[in-house]
């Protein structure tokens, strides 16, 4: 997937702006290039940009990043950081270099009706309540009880003052799209899947990327097709994407991996909306995993912790914002980091905005997680 030209200066003022290291970033990158051309596989659309420095004192090794691998540089010059906040172009005024072989509709035909809600609180007895006033929805045959008590152990690694990556950012269903603004109707022939990555859940991991870039949180994001053209298998292929770079990276605690939900009925489709400071923010979910003895998981609970303090961090900062964790028999590719997680962004009923938005509060809320980690030292 080919990603939007930016010349060497392009990379050296995106560094400046987003980290205020221009030397580092003017290094890295040069550093970064060089290294890619003695591997012979150099290519503007291939290269892991990470604060700057992927290949500088550490080269990406030819049979673990290869050229096929599409690695995400965000939104580069193009997130702009005022008064501390990044601000992002809309999707809707994007236009990629590269719409791939299913691009996004440019026309619309009248389909199922659009139901707009705000999902508050569950009753039920697969329902408890965190400390904070968030939710899990445990939908297995571990007590509510034992999971509260779990939900209290902090997050089972830390962070580091580092400008190597600590965050992996991936999409198992790349192609996972949304609704172009508000209205009544869905569309009828759209499928709400498009390789077009300015339109697809690639820009919801772009936006939560720019928030952690900011803040100087070292990301990698895969931005590489995994559910395209053939559905089936997209997990195998997301975790062949994603180990030789845990394997590279060891620094790399936290692996989001970035969805979008399909909440419909027979005549209407969902969207799951929050106004959060004058904007529309779709709802989002966590979906933690757990083993039934079956899934190769040993340590999920240690991912249920993360989930849990995300979650806590999630509804103090942005009440409502995320519905009940989900915990359930899931393996999801969680049993790489024990800071494994997926994450929903909206529903297809969701507008490009609206999910946009919910991945900037996404990666507010993690920065802010994390740097409470990194000052407390938990373990």
């Amino acid at each position: 997937m080919k990603r939007r030209k930016r010349n060497a200066m392009g990379r050296v003022i995106r560094w400046a702006i987003l980290l205020t290291l221009p030397v580092t970033a003017a290094l890295g990158a040069k550093g970064m290039k060089s290294a890619f051309e003695v591997l012979g596989f150099y290519d503007e659309k291939s290269v892991a940009v990470v604060n700057g420095k992927v290949s500088c004192d550490k080269p990406v090794e030819a049979d673990l990043l290869s050229a096929e691998m599409v690695l995400s540089k965000g939104y580069g010059v193009y997130a702009q950081v005022e008064r501390g906040e990044v601000r992002l172009p809309s999707p809707l005024d994007m236009v990629s270099d590269n719409a791939g072989e299913k691009p996004y509709p440019t026309s619309w035909t009248k389909g199922v009706g659009i139901v707009r809600s705000t999902y508050g609180k569950y009753s039920g007895n697969t329902f408890f309540n965190l400390d904070g006033g968030s939710q899990v929805n445990n939908k297995t045959s571990l007590s509510n009880e034992l999971l509260q008590r779990e939900s209290r152990i902090a997050p089972d690694f830390t962070i580091t003052d580092t400008i190597e990556p600590q965050v992996l950012i991936y999409h198992t269903h790349t192609t996972e799209s949304f609704e172009p603004f508000v209205r009544e109707n869905m569309d009828a022939e759209f499928n709400y899947r498009t390789t077009d990555e300015t339109k697809n859940i690639v820009m919801v991991g772009n936006a939560i990327q720019a928030e952690l870039e900011a803040k100087g949180i070292g990301v990698i994001h895969v931005t590489e097709i995994h559910d395209y053209p053939s559905y089936n298998g997209s997990y195998g292929r997301s975790r062949e994407s994603i180990v030789p770079i845990l394997e590279q990276y060891p620094e790399i605690k936290v692996a989001l991996d970035i969805h979008r939900d399909a909440i419909s009925g027979d005549d209407y489709a969902a969207q799951p909306f929050i106004e959060i400071d004058g904007r529309e923010a779709a709802q989002i979910m966590i979906i933690s995993g757990c083993d039934d003895g079956t899934l190769n998981m040993p340590d999920y609970l240690k991912n249920f912790h993360f989930a849990s303090a995300l979650q806590r961090q999630f509804e103090a900062d942005y009440p409502s914002l995320a519905r009940p964790i989900l915990f359930d028999y899931r393996h999801y590719n969680q049993d790489l980091t024990t800071g494994s997680l997926l994450i929903e962004v909206g529903s297809h009923g969701n507008t490009l905005e609206q999910v946009q938005y919910s991945g900037q509060l996404i990666g507010r809320s993690l920065c802010r997680l994390l740097e409470e980690m990194k000052e407390n030292g938990q373990k």
